[in-house]
């Protein structure tokens, strides 16, 4: 999706020439249906295993995943809305550097966020935004050097924050580009034994229709 995305804005921007903006006032709501992409940071941090016999563990890195997305947002004032992101469940790949993977996960991430839309006279209108994401992990597995072994995922909440760009595509609808930042860190453990805490910390970025009501 990284190499597809200029391609996606010039796209859009083309088609955004000829449409006339949509205005957000209070009252409005908006739905969005997109596909959005979570890329966890590279170092995910170490594990000390030393009580599983495994010792610190070199740094853990947790995969990207793929899905579907969808938003609801009421604007509260005239270019400001409160938004919520929901998603199919996302599934990640766990790996330690020079062992390979040794398990997966499934999250699900829902965020809430104030958001503000610079509305103007053109057929563009920026955003940014700054929320709260819950995310829960559940479903996980292990292979490898923890075959075998209960694998257990904390819960996290952190901040999120949020910015994109609308291009119009008629008086009620646009095609979104926008990325995220999301704070998720969560505690370790296995067989019951924390062993530390993972940084995810990852970059959500997509494409996605949006339609006012």
């Amino acid at each position: 999706m990284k190499a597809t995305l200029p391609s996606l804005i010039l796209l859009a921007a083309a088609i955004g020439v000829a449409a006339p903006a949509a205005a957000q006032s209070k009252g409005d709501w908006t739905l969005g249906v997109g596909l959005h992409n979570v890329d966890p940071k590279s170092d995910n941090g170490n594990l000390d295993a030393t009580a599983l016999e495994l010792g610190v563990l070199p740094p853990t890195e947790v995969g990207a995943s793929v899905r579907p997305t969808i938003t609801f947002e009421y604007f509260i004032a005239n270019n400001v809305g409160l938004e919520v992101l929901a998603a199919l469940p996302f599934e990640h790949d766990i790996s330690i550097r020079g062992i390979g993977k040794v398990g997966s996960t499934k999250q699900l991430p829902p965020v809430v966020s104030l958001q503000y839309h610079f509305a103007n006279k053109t057929k563009v209108t920026p955003f940014v935004g700054l929320g709260l994401n819950y995310t829960t992990f559940f479903s996980e597995d292990t292979t490898g050097a923890l075959a075998g072994t209960d694998l257990k995922l904390d819960d996290s909440w952190g901040l999120a924050a949020h910015v994109g760009v609308d291009f119009a595509l008629s008086e009620r609808s646009a095609l979104r580009l926008d990325a995220r930042w999301a704070d998720i860190s969560t505690d370790v453990s296995v067989n019951g034994v924390n062993i530390g805490k993972a940084e995810i910390d990852p970059l959500v970025y997509g494409l996605a229709w949006v339609v006012k009501f």
